[in-house]
């Protein structure tokens, strides 16, 4: 931390309907980089709360400090049926909390709910090869690499890159 940041005290809860006004301009700011998620930047306020807000047995959850939101994260099933003992999770931090522990401690907490749920595994099915911090802080977090889809992100810089299947043992 340098001398003009502050300490972040991250709290992290179930996101609720109200939230969703102050987790929009954080999935709008991810969204439009174009670096990281392969959601359709044109999606309306009602369509990405749609897809960001995690039906049972998912859940949806906020990182805060304090009243400020920080950042937010999606948990469930990777896959139904036969495939559910599976987890998944989806993570976004705004831009301006970026650097302060959110994406660790949201991370964190989506494994400890899956232990929790009695999920045997989590699986990220499309983390960008090019996203060198989330790639780094998921192998920190106990992940590994166990597959590669080549050129399967239209990255808005290094052109087509690939996208990481990483996977964690519970």
């Amino acid at each position: 931390m340098n001398a003009n940041e502050t300490a972040t005290t991250i709290s992290i809860r179930d996101a609720t309907e109200a939230d969703w006004p102050a987790i929009w301009p954080i999935v709008q700011e991810v969204v439009a980089a174009g670096d990281s998620y392969t959601y359709d930047p044109n999606w309306t306020f009602e369509q990405a709360r749609q897809v960001w807000f995690e039906p049972p047995p998912g859940k949806t959850v906020v990182a805060c400090d304090g009243p400020r939101l920080l950042g937010t994260a999606k948990m469930g099933p990777n896959r139904p049926g036969r495939g559910a003992h599976v987890a998944t999770a989806s993570f976004m931090v705004g831009r301006d909390a970026r650097g302060r522990g959110v994406g660790r401690a949201l991370g964190e907490y989506a494994l400890g709910w899956a232990r929790a749920q009695g999920y045997a595994a989590m699986q990220f099915n499309a983390v960008v090869a090019s996203n060198e911090p989330a790639v780094r802080l998921w192998q920190a977090l106990g992940f590994e690499i166990v597959g590669t889809v080549p050129e399967a992100f239209e990255h808005p810089t290094l052109g087509r890159v690939g996208l990481h299947i990483m996977h964690r043992r519970l």
